[in-house]
């Protein structure tokens, strides 16, 4: 098949990598508002430079990744799926919640699949903990633990136009709880704190947050959020029921070190980024859009699941900022 490739970023760059390694994939097509940059990451990568999305478009590939800045998703999204083109577009499908749904109604009901870049649904450890929730072999859950941890900033440009940090990075916890367990968001209370670089506050963000969510079957789950884990990049989902309890995250690279005596620091050295920590399921999450395209698969992750999502990191910005609780019911009622 020959795939399009709408933008060269850092997660573009990745995801093309990731193509070209494909066998399904014949050709990647790639392009970049910067041409320039598209030119010479098609050449490194082996793959076709396209001049600009018009260009791409009038190609007509087999399917088409967007790896582009987030305003600029629900028209590329738009096109494509009016050109009969299966898409897979990174989080978040929109900037705010009038461009999300204003995506799901013009896709539903065209036929044409959309994929939205949710990664950790394609992690090995997440698949199992979902497994075990189903089995039942965890007995009812009464507390989920989830946390999200940077290890550093990102550049202070970015975090304008990052939606804050429950919609960029605490959305991944989000819909990855309720990937794991099948259940919904009730309600959310949140709060957040900013102790480290001014440039969070000058943008109505915050460092460090937490939330409590509400499961619909009364399971509590707990967020944590951070641009500043100095030990390393800790992603971890911890699931404790009333038989059992397993983690997911927890290994030899985990950031994490033991107080006790006696008790050895994790083997390995932290992951640096997510990248890294989630390198195979990247590679799982692009192979299974290729059988998207190819017809032999549903979209694993539809707009209308990145909504839930965006739904419960909108309602944690709201409590946040109102010092409340706030029940998913509000924010769906607009």
């Amino acid at each position: 098949m020959r795939l399009g490739l709408a933008g060269i970023g850092r997660i573009g760059t990745a995801h093309a990598r990731i193509l070209r390694g494909i066998p399904e994939v014949e050709s990647l097509l790639v392009t970049d508002l910067d041409p320039e940059r598209a030119r010479v990451a098609a050449a490194g990568l082996g793959a076709e430079f396209v001049a600009d999305l018009d260009a791409l478009f009038a190609s007509a590939p087999d399917g088409l990744v967007i790896a582009t800045a987030t305003d600029s998703h629900p028209e590329l999204i738009g096109r494509a799926v009016a050109a009969g083109i299966p898409v897979f577009c990174e989080k978040p499908v929109a900037a705010d919640l009038a461009g999300t749904l204003k995506v799901i109604e013009t896709t539903e009901g065209s036929g044409v699949p959309v994929q939205i870049g949710f990664q950790r649904r394609f992690d090995a450890g997440y698949a199992a903990a979902r497994a075990a929730v189903a089995s039942g072999e965890l007995g009812r859950l009464h507390t989920l633990r989830a946390t999200t941890l940077d290890p550093a900033p990102p550049p202070a440009e970015y975090v304008p136009r990052s939606g804050g940090l429950f919609r960029d990075c605490g959305v991944h916890d989000f819909d990855i709880i309720r990937w794991v367990t099948g259940r919904e968001v009730a309600e959310v209370y949140a709060l957040g704190t900013n102790r480290g670089a001014a440039f969070f506050a000058e943008a109505g963000d915050v460092d460090t947050g937490a939330a409590v969510l509400t499961l619909d079957d009364d399971t509590i789950a707990l967020v944590s959020a951070t641009r500043y884990n100095g030990a390393g990049y800790d992603v971890r989902l911890e699931l404790l029921g009333e038989h059992d309890s397993i983690a997911v995250g927890l290994d030899e690279r985990t950031p994490l070190t033991s107080a006790e005596p006696g008790i050895d620091r994790p083997a390995g050295p932290p992951y640096p980024h997510f990248l890294n920590r989630f390198a195979p399921a990247y590679v799982r999450e692009l192979e299974t859009f290729t059988q998207v395209v190819a017809g032999r698969s549903p979209s694993p992750c539809t707009p209308a699941d990145a909504l839930e999502a965006f739904y419960v990191a909108e309602a944690c910005e709201i409590s946040r900022a109102e010092h409340r609780p706030v029940a998913l019911a509000e924010v769906r009622s607009g």
